[in-house]
């Protein structure tokens, strides 16, 4: 019998993830599998939209769509497996903090939201950057880094450029798909 004012081991079934004594953790990866399965369901349903006419490579516009649906259903197929034989094999302890870390998810939100709004009036670049921006500071603040100097700013301000433009650039350019810019001459 264990002394009751010691921790309880790792190798105690009841706070080891994926073992079969954690019915908690076994519940919450089986919802996780089928949550997936169902994702795949939801990509295939949408799949049967797209036209299947086939192209000059031989493949219509919806075999993406299918492969990812089906490679989807084969993941969520092994992780439902894994989940009600035992658990998920081989996890680490949980790190980190124990609750979410709220004003990190306001940040990220934030950063997505502003994102949406402005691609069409600031352009591609510039809110992708801002996009940036705010979820590494929303990252940042939630591993307890500094975020508030101006110099962090200035650091993510430009990486996020040096990510967004290169990636506009790319699709407007090369393969000649519009994205929303400050210009009409396809590079800002």
């Amino acid at each position: 019998m264990s002394d009751p004012t010691t921790p309880p081991s790792s190798s105690d079934p009841a706070t080891v993830p994926g073992v079969a004594g954690n019915r908690p953790a076994l519940r919450m990866q089986t919802v996780v599998g089928a949550g997936v399965l169902l994702t795949a369901a939801a990509l295939a349903l949408g799949a049967l939209d797209i036209p299947s006419n086939a192209g000059y490579g031989g493949v219509g516009p919806n075999f993406l769509p299918w492969l990812v649906a089906g490679v989807l259903a084969l993941c969520g197929g092994v992780l439902l497996w894994e989940a009600r034989s035992g658990g998920f094999r081989a996890m680490e302890e949980p790190n980190g903090s124990a609750r979410a870390h709220k004003p990190a998810f306001v940040w990220v939100s934030a950063g997505l939201l502003l994102n949406a709004a402005l691609i069409t009036t600031v352009g591609f670049i510039l809110s992708c950057t801002l996009c940036y921006v705010l979820a590494v500071q929303g990252l940042r603040r939630a591993a307890g880094q500094d975020a508030g100097t101006a110099s962090t700013w200035a650091v993510d301000g430009l990486t996020g450029v040096l990510i967004s433009a290169p990636v506009y650039w790319t699709f407007t350019q090369f393969l000649a798909i519009n994205l929303p810019g400050l210009t009409q001459t396809g590079w800002l």
